[in-house]
């Protein structure tokens, strides 16, 4: 089965056992300042996973869409890729193992149609320290499901991974890891989880690929969880039922099942290929780029494959954020998207394609996804005028890199020199030499030593700015936190009261001591338009009017005024905030999750604290409550 089939078959699958399909959440998490891109299924779900009833029911299914900028290093390779698909479905209190371990087994082998005995299982051992059981349920399950399909379910004690790789497994089906690797939570295992993160035991599928050889480089033996490639995991149960506590764990009200299963990946093992980039969600755009190529006339190396999925990757990515009102910038997730787009473009570079990379091949990004996310489709312009604007100026910024080479070099061009074209210009490292030695520049013998050092300590950097310093969202929920938030409602309505309805919110942050609010707008805010939205939204304060809040469909909310924040996905039933007169005239309505003070007279007063440019068309304003 083709990736598109499987998806569609497993929303089937699951809508028939009594799950309700809910639609993708954004790309840009709202209200969460933990991370600044949605990572995983669970991760929109978590106050229902908690206790909290949802909308649509205690049986959901979906297909979401995941970015995960830490895998940026590992792309290049035939498995990782930064943006991906989950495949979810998720028991609120509704049922556990005994249906979910059965179900997964016959959606793998009876519908997809992959060959059991390629399939491997991992359970949680158990662990002493936390007086948390070994998972004898899931074992059971599995021996029986084995069993049936007439394989020997043989079970062995792996320990961690690092233990597995020096003893082996031997004929193992079903492997008992510790909870190093059988444990899932938000923060890693139950050493590293803060009171009050629910988690729990999980039990995963893997894939044999028995045509890709063990590296030994990753253990002497190889294993389900060894990173050589022979064996990919394909799915994950996880069994939420703790959360912990500050002496240990506790029960959760209801027994959660949260299962995220990677599209890409089930789609390999249909194929029987252990290669993402040839499935068909990706195989269409390394067929353009070989097209865009082809006049080149060079040879196809690994490096030029390497370099291939690189940009297929990356392409993909940077599409599918500025569908979700991602922006390239020097700040938060318009960072990451800039570094993701130039890095692409830099490998084109490699390939020889100096004409425009992305706007080409968002083109094939939208073909490829037309049907499952048709609102690539109805903001296919919008994405593209992104995607050219910042390929355009990074072309330019190449251009003024060689201009600058001389001057930086001086009489050698060293690794410092390098790094300052490529960090500063974009300029890539291996065009920097070609260039210098083009104009008769020498080069320092050791130059990619230094460059290697200089990168590594930025990677350090970046790694600690994506946990730390680049937050979205809101910061907290302290009072104060609170009434900024609600202080960007006024500020949303009186803009587009001031410079028209084009205005839409392209993201926010908000901490305790100043909200941030970005806006498409196409030029600089005069002082007049400033002081007019001040005056708006301070007299709506000071109107003390009720901030009111109901639910209903979308729909409903589209058609009585709502506004919503640029690309995000809804589900059913949306939450709707209102303020204005409660006799019916209203000043501001907006979809939110909230949280929000119960009247505008607490904000106290407004003030614009700057007015600047956050990218190209879109604007910036930094305020304060005083």
């Amino acid at each position: 089965m083709h990736a598109t089939q499987i998806r569609q078959a497993y929303i089937d699958f699951f809508v028939e056992r009594g799950h309700a399909r809910i639609a993708r959440a954004n790309l840009v998490p709202r209200e969460d300042p933990t991370t600044l891109f949605t990572g995983s299924g669970m991760q929109p779900l978590l106050p229902y996973l908690l206790g909290a009833p949802h909308p649509t029911g205690a049986r959901l299914v979906d297909s979401q869409v995941c970015f995960r900028a830490e895998d940026i290093d590992e792309v290049g390779d035939t498995r990782h890729t930064t943006l991906f698909e989950m495949l979810g479905n998720w028991s609120l209190g509704s049922y556990f193992k005994q249906e979910q371990l059965p179900w997964l087994f016959e959606f793998l082998t009876g519908v997809v149609g992959l060959d059991p005995s390629r399939l491997f299982a991992s359970v949680f051992s158990g662990s002493p320290r936390w007086s948390i059981p070994r998972d004898e349920e899931s074992e059971q399950l599995w021996k029986d499901l084995f069993t049936g399909a007439g394989l020997d379910p043989v079970v062995t004690e792996a320990g961690s991974a690092a233990q597995a790789a020096a003893r082996g497994i031997g004929n193992a089906r079903i492997v008992a890891y510790d909870e190093s690797q059988c444990w899932w939570s938000r923060s890693g295992p139950p050493d590293t989880m803060p009171p009050g993160e629910p988690g729990g035991p999980d039990s995963e599928v893997f894939y044999l690929f028995p045509q890709v050889p063990h590296d030994p480089s990753f253990g002497e033996h190889c294993h389900p969880h060894c990173d050589c490639g022979r064996y990919v995991e394909i799915g994950n149960s996880v069994f939420m039922q703790y959360r912990r506590t500050q002496d240990g764990f506790d029960l959760l009200p209801q027994r959660n099942v949260d299962f995220g299963g990677g599209l890409e990946r089930i789609a390999m093992a249909s194929a029987d290929v252990a290669d993402a980039f040839a499935i068909d969600l990706l195989a269409p755009l390394l067929d353009e780029i070989r097209s865009m190529r082809s006049a080149q006339g060079s040879a196809d190396s690994e490096a030029d494959r390497r370099a291939a999925r690189i940009i297929a990757d990356h392409t993909r990515a940077v599409v599918f954020l500025a569908l979700d009102g991602v922006e390239p910038s020097n700040n938060t997730q318009g960072y990451v998207m800039r570094r993701f787009a130039r890095r692409a473009i830099r490998q084109g570079l490699h390939l020889g394609i100096g004409d425009t990379l992305l706007p080409t091949l968002c083109t094939t990004v939208v073909s490829t996804y037309r049907d499952a996310f048709p609102e690539l489709v109805q903001d296919e312009e919008h994405i593209r005028g992104v995607l050219e604007r910042e390929e355009s100026l990074f072309r330019k910024t190449l251009a003024r890199g060689v201009r600058e080479l001389p001057r930086l070099a001086g009489r050698e061009l060293t690794g410092d020199a390098v790094f300052k074209l490529f960090d500063t210009y974009g300029f890539p490292p291996e065009l920097s030499v070609e260039e210098a030695r083009a104009q008769g520049v020498p080069v320092d013998p050791n130059w990619s030593d230094t460059f290697k050092k200089l990168m590594a300590e930025q990677r350090a950097r970046s790694r600690t700015a994506a946990t730390g310093m680049f937050k979205g969202g809101l910061a907290d929920r302290s009072v104060a936190t609170t009434q900024l938030h609600t202080a960007t409602h006024l500020l949303y309505k009186a803009l587009r009261l001031v410079l028209g309805d084009h205005v839409v919110q392209r993201g926010s942050n908000i901490t305790s001591e100043r909200l941030r609010f970005d806006f498409s707008h196409p030029k600089k805010m005069t002082p007049e338009e400033i002081a007019r939205v001040e005056q708006i939204v301070n007299d709506a304060i000071a109107r003390d009017w009720p901030m009111r809040v109901s639910e209903m469909t979308p729909d409903e909310a589209f058609a009585q005024g709502a506004l919503g924040a640029f690309g995000d996905r809804y589900g059913t039933t949306v939450t709707v905030y209102t303020a204005g007169d409660p006799t019916g005239e209203w000043y501001s309505k907006e979809i939110c999750g909230g949280p929000h003070v119960a009247h505008t007279g607490e904000l106290g007063r407004f003030r614009i604290v700057k007015e600047e440019s956050s990218g190209a068309g879109v604007r910036r304003i930094r305020a304060v409550l005083e």
